[in-house]
């Protein structure tokens, strides 16, 4: 097979392709009945146009029937009038018009042979026509329902082209939304351990560490302390309400002095504290700078 004739098979194979997608089996049903309608209506002229030659045929017959009665009419009227030779004439004539009307008898039955079998192709081809109508609709209602039931199935399934786009849209934004849960997640996670430095501060993550066990040890002295001042308040309102007014002042004096003993021991631990985190500080700073 040569390149020209191998183009030509793809070519007409792509175009039969094509027009097979895009055939709407409605449609062409349709134009099948329109050209069978065309056709019976060509039958329907044939016979109107042989019908037509036939009567004036008929017609032409008549007239030579009427001839021939005048020529028979004239041969009388020439013997009565001892006239011969008239009359022969008239009888030539009545002869020729015989003759001619004959040949017209034969190719009217010719006619009407042909105009019958007109009439049974016609009455035929009708029956057809209405059979195939009747198939034409019961197809088109056939393909219309299959075509309904396609659609519903596809879409329950989603085995069709929107659904499976529609399922591939919602594929797409599934891991979209993943992708961005996890990398919220991984910069929450990074954001936790230290791993991005604030940009705004100039302390690393070891200043931001020592800076929080500092709070955290001025923040337990202070809660120390007044817990020391609770305490001694409380006391001081019970001993008021079981001795005298000199037993009480004395009383007083010795929870004053006790709470002076409680305070000095966590203020001196808070200072204690604080000078070893300070310690442990420039410590640090050091090695940093080793």
């Amino acid at each position: 097979m040569g390149i020209l004739s191998r183009a030509s098979y793809v070519i007409r194979s792509k175009v039969s392709g094509l027009l097979d997608r895009t055939e709407d089996p409605s449609e062409t049903l349709d134009y099948s009945y329109e050209q069978m309608r065309d056709e019976l209506q060509n039958v329907k002229q044939g016979i109107a146009d042989l019908t037509t030659q036939k009567k004036r045929l008929e017609i032409q017959q008549r007239r030579l029937e009427e001839n021939v009665e005048k020529h028979n009419d004239q041969a009388r009227e020439a013997v009565r009038q001892d006239r011969e030779d008239l009359a022969r004439r008239a009888l030539e004539k009545k002869k020729q018009k015989m003759n001619q009307i004959e040949d017209l008898e034969s190719q009217i039955q010719q006619l009407q042979r042909q105009q019958d079998e007109l009439i049974d192709q016609k009455d035929d081809l009708q029956n057809r026509i209405e059979q195939f109508r009747t198939k034409k609709e019961t197809m088109k209602a056939r393909y219309k329902a299959a075509e309904a039931s396609k659609s519903v199935s596809e879409a329950v399934t989603g085995a069709g082209d929107e659904m499976a786009d529609v399922g591939r849209a919602i594929q797409r934004a599934e891991e979209r939304t993943e992708e961005m849960e996890a990398r919220s997640a991984a910069m929450d996670e990074l954001q936790e351990s230290g791993a991005f430095e604030d940009a705004l501060s100039d302390k690393d993550q070891l200043d931001r560490e020592l800076e929080e066990i500092r709070t955290t040890g001025e923040v337990d002295a202070e809660l120390d302390t007044l817990k020391s001042e609770v305490g001694t308040d409380e006391g001081a309102t019970t001993s008021e309400s079981e001795a005298d007014v000199d037993a009480e002042t004395d009383v007083g004096t010795e929870a004053d002095t006790d709470a002076a003993d409680i305070e000095a021991p966590d203020a001196e631990g808070a200072a204690v504290n604080e000078a070893e985190l300070d310690t442990e500080l420039e410590e640090l700073k050091e090695e940093e700078k080793n």
